[in-house]
């Protein structure tokens, strides 16, 4: 049965260069790398649609034809009518071209406000970003979470993991009232899948206009850390298959697991 369409779209992250998993990454993006069989930015893409969010932007700097050659048709951010790639019966796919458009990749935070006119049209609705080199299988893209956010006056909803070896001190801790702290006894880490609202992208807390027409390059954390300090970010923890694919060795193991 077709799933019901959700409101929320989800961009996909494949803007980065991918330098520690040189030099597979000399010759194809990393999200194109592939796991089990599979494109790693592929797995995520389809647990969107398996949900119902077929609605998907993806970010492109480094190699970025390949990832536009391998799914299909183009499409411009700054397109007043773009053309939609409908993948399978299910998903409809649109693109924000950093590199096209300013010759470099524009980081999380500058990438984000670059694609906020294709997210959220009408700077109103929430939506789903995730980075497309990251490995989680089971992790579902759940309405009910999403519909807890929408009612929420959080910002942000962010799901932490268990720290990997390569991240033991972890990113942010989670209080007892399910807000996300800089500080707390146990941190974890940030598994990159999140929820947020244009709000968080917008005056006060963020200063690039949307669309980010000067293709200003920012980071996403010192806006969450802001965020947090006002108790506008939400979390919960996420203790199912998690990889980040940041080397070739991670890449290899988890194609030797069955």
């Amino acid at each position: 049965m077709k799933p019901t369409v959700n409101v929320a779209k989800a961009m996909i992250l494949a803007a980065g260069r991918g330098q520690r998993m040189q030099p597979l990454t000399d010759t194809c993006p990393k999200p194109l790398l592939k796991v089990k069989g599979q494109p790693l930015m592929w797995w995520p893409m389809q647990a969107l649609a398996k949900n119902g969010f077929t609605q998907q932007i993806i970010n492109t700097a480094w190699l970025g034809q390949q990832i536009e050659d391998y799914f299909g048709a183009l499409c411009a951010v700054a397109s007043d009518n773009p053309s939609v790639l409908h993948l399978g019966p299910f998903i409809d796919l649109q693109y924000s071209h950093e590199a096209q458009d300013f010759g470099h990749a524009l980081e999380t935070l500058g990438g984000i406000c670059r694609a906020l006119p294709l997210l959220s049209p009408c700077l109103k609705e929430p939506f789903w970003v995730l980075a497309g080199d990251v490995y989680a299988p089971q992790f579902e893209f759940s309405t009910q979470v999403l519909e807890q956010f929408i009612q929420s006056k959080a910002l942000a909803h962010l799901w932490l993991v268990p720290n990997p070896a390569h991240n033991l001190t972890g990113d942010f801790a989670i209080n007892e009232q399910g807000l996300a702290q800089q500080k707390g006894k146990i941190k974890y880490t940030f598994s990159t899948i999140a929820l947020y609202k244009p709000d968080l992208f917008q005056p006060p807390l963020c200063s690039i206009p949307v669309g980010n027409s000067r293709g200003e390059v920012a980071a996403l954390a010192p806006l969450l850390r802001k965020a947090m300090d006002l108790g506008l970010v939400t979390a919960q923890l996420y203790d199912g298959e998690w990889t980040d694919v940041g080397t070739p060795e991670r890449l290899a193991l988890l194609n030797t697991k069955d």
